[in-house]
């Protein structure tokens, strides 16, 4: 019985080997490669066909991290050394009213260093943290809040995916690339006129989230004195994952 191998990835390399003959698949290169263990134990079928396919899903976000800092300049480092420890208690200050906990702040960059530019003199510095909330809908407020404790630097926010809720999607991601896998073998065995008996062997890729990330500075985003709440929309997170699908055919 002649054995036949489809593979289908970027492009789709054809195989036909005769039964007790090792078979080689031309990738898309045109270089040859031993598929003799994919083809061990398949004797009741007459080939193969090898899928790659990519599943993405949209979920809306349920955490964001917030990039915030204070900065100093001085004419010596002592100086900008307090001043950035002053900023820093006054944000600290600010994330306990928020309610926001110790393990959900961490602690960023922290530099002093001389001042940049020709003509410049002194020191410069600055302290950052990332601030970690579930409520996306509380990024506005934190943002406002740490504006008015003296952040100097509102740099990002990310939002994202909880660690529990990543891995709910991650297999609903998993999920689309499969069934994206069944649709192409099975568009591949009706154009090659075969039928599909099983698959014989499924190999996962790379599982990725993807967030979502909005800049924003201080003065800009923010709200101060008087002005209106800041609202930031949050856009969709991706989740996305790839396979690897190998099905048994028999000729029609």
């Amino acid at each position: 019985m002649e054995r036949r191998q489809f593979i289908a990835a970027s492009s789709i390399g054809l195989t036909a080997t005769m039964a007790g003959c090792v078979g080689r698949s031309l990738g898309s290169d045109g270089a040859e490669s031993d598929d003799s263990e994919s083809n061990t134990g398949a004797s009741s079928t007459d080939g193969e066909i090898t899928v790659s396919a990519d599943g993405d899903i949209e979920v809306e976000p349920d955490q964001a991290v917030i990039s915030v800092g204070v900065e100093a300049r001085g004419e010596s480092a002592d100086v900008v050394t307090n001043d950035l420890a002053t900023g820093a208690d006054s944000l600290r200050t600010a994330f306990d009213d928020l309610g926001i906990p110790d393990e959900n702040v961490d602690e960023g960059q922290y530099r002093v260093y001389p001042a940049r530019g020709r003509d410049a003199d002194g020191f410069e510095g600055s302290h950052t943290f990332e601030v970690t909330i579930s409520d996306v809908d509380r990024v506005g407020e934190v943002i406002d809040t740490v504006v008015e404790a003296g952040a100097d630097n509102v740099g990002h926010v990310r939002f994202t995916l909880r660690p529990e809720t990543r891995t709910e999607r991650r297999a609903d991601a998993i999920d689309n690339a499969l069934a994206n896998a069944d649709a192409e073998a099975s568009h591949i065995a009706t154009n090659r006129n075969v039928s599909l008996e099983g698959t014989t062997a499924v190999k996962t890729g790379d599982v990725n989230v993807q967030p979502y990330r909005h800049e924003l500075e201080a003065g800009g985003d923010a709200a101060t004195g008087g002005a209106p709440p800041t609202e930031i929309d949050a856009e969709p997170v991706t989740v996305s994952a790839s396979m690897t699908v190998t099905y048994a055919f028999t000729a029609q």
